[in-house]
This record gives structure tokens, C-alpha cells and sequence, in this order.
């Protein structure tokens, strides 16, 4: 028991070490060496292990995408703290999260954020994730079966939203929920193919801007038959 305990660390550590380097390596396209001390604490205070199927555990804290089931995965450690960097999520703030999954990229916010709510299309997958994250005791994250193109409006504003599948469009409906100064990080592109991790900031007057970061590869949000304020190609 205490080897597996000791293995279990030295995997951890691993992870946090190479998502370190990958985050000097990815710098000239993310302009961003090295990630906040929080957001790379909450990585290392979150068990992964406890989100991924239990014949995945050995490689629960490998760098890389882990299936969950459902045609779903579990993103890449490096990938999750690079998110949750460019959010740049404070102590007071409430985050919308599209794409609920595991319910790992959830668990990570909470750490470093006053609430989250987070959406998933597949019913199954909510209350699946709504169940482990309250059997680990994260008291600050809803979790609701949704189309994340609504967005979750009785909660709006947030001041930050994170979508964990690949999208074609961003509705209105779920822009609309942004603070004025929030900021939305989300795989923009067409399924099957590598896509752009975007970043989109809503300025004090309600316009948007939005960068590219570096190139990435998501599973599709699914059922994206909705009016888009922002399409693939454009910005």
C-alpha cells in the first residue's frame, strides 16, 4: 500500500514536471513560459486517478487524452492547465464550464474559483460526474444535463467559460452570458480534425476579440444546430 501511495506521487510529480516543459516548450505560440502557481497547485491537489476508468488508473497521470466512455475523453493535463491559465480564474469569480465530462476540468476551477457551474449534453455523464464530484467534496460546482449552446442563464453573468469539446459556432445566447471583461477559452474548428484553442475576451463595451493560441484536437460538442455570433474562420 504505501509503494502504490509512493508510486502514485512520483506519477504526479512526473505530470506537473512535464506540463512545466511542455509550457516552455509551447511558449512562442502561447506567450505563456510557465503557468500560475494556483492553477499548477490545483493540478497537483486534484486526483486525477479518481476520473478516469478504473482500468485506466496506471495511466491516469500520463500527459495525454484518456477515454471516459460515451465516445468522451478526458483532456491532457497540459492542455487542462493551459485552459485554465488563459481563464486566468480568481477567488470571487463564477465560471460556466460546457462539457462537463469526468467532471476533472470542474474539480480543477473549484479549487481556484468562488463557483462553478458546469453543463453536459449526455445525461448518463452528469450524474455520473455530479455524483463522484460530491463523493470527493467539491461543495462549489452544480453540475446540469444541458445544451451548452444555452448556456445555464440563471446563473448568468460569469465572469469566465471554458468549453472542453470542439465548436463550429458560439451562440449568441451563450456569449451573452459573458461579463463585460470575462474571458472564454474554447477548441474552435470542425470534428476530426486538429482545431484552434481560442481565446475570446468581451471588452468593457461588449465587443469581442479572440486569438488563436496553438492548434489542438478535441471530441466535437455535439448538437450544434444553432445561430452563431462568431463562425469557424472568422473572429
Amino acid at each position: 500500500m504505501v509503494q502504490a501511495g509512493r508510486m502514485k506521487v512520483n506519477k504526479l510529480e512526473e505530470m506537473l514536471h512535464t506540463i512545466d516543459a511542455e509550457a516552455r516548450a509551447t511558449a512562442f505560440l502561447t506567450g505563456r513560459s510557465s503557468f500560475d502557481c494556483r492553477v499548477m497547485e490545483a493540478l497537483e491537489q486534484v486526483p486525477r486517478s479518481a476520473f478516469v476508468p478504473p482500468e485506466l488508473i496506471d495511466y491516469a497521470y500520463d500527459n495525454r487524452p484518456l477515454p471516459i466512455g460515451r465516445g468522451q475523453t478526458i483532456s491532457q493535463p497540459y492542455i487542462v492547465a493551459l485552459m485554465t491559465d488563459l481563464l486566468e480564474p480568481q477567488p470571487s469569480q463564477t465560471i460556466l464550464e460546457i462539457g462537463t465530462g469526468s467532471g476533472y476540468q470542474a474539480a480543477i476551477l473549484a479549487q481556484l474559483v468562488q463557483h462553478v457551474y458546469s453543463l453536459e449534453i449526455i445525461p448518463l455523464l452528469a450524474v455520473e460526474a455530479a455524483a463522484l464530484l460530491s463523493r470527493l467534496g467539491y461543495a462549489n460546482i452544480s453540475v446540469q444535463a444541458g445544451n451548452g449552446h444555452d448556456g445555464w442563464p440563471e446563473h448568468a453573468p460569469y465572469d469566465g467559460i471554458i468549453m472542453t469539446a470542439a465548436a463550429t459556432c458560439l451562440s449568441p445566447a451563450l456569449l451573452d452570458q459573458l461579463k463585460p471583461g470575462g474571458r472564454l477559452v474554447v477548441p474552435f474548428g470542425r470534428p476530426h480534425m486538429t482545431q484552434d484553442l481560442l481565446l475570446v475576451e468581451k471588452d468593457i463595451d461588449s465587443k469581442f476579440h479572440s486569438r488563436k493560441i496553438l492548434e489542438v484536437a478535441f471530441v466535437p460538442m455535439m448538437d450544434e444546430d444553432h445561430d452563431s455570433a462568431i463562425t469557424h474562420g472568422k473572429g
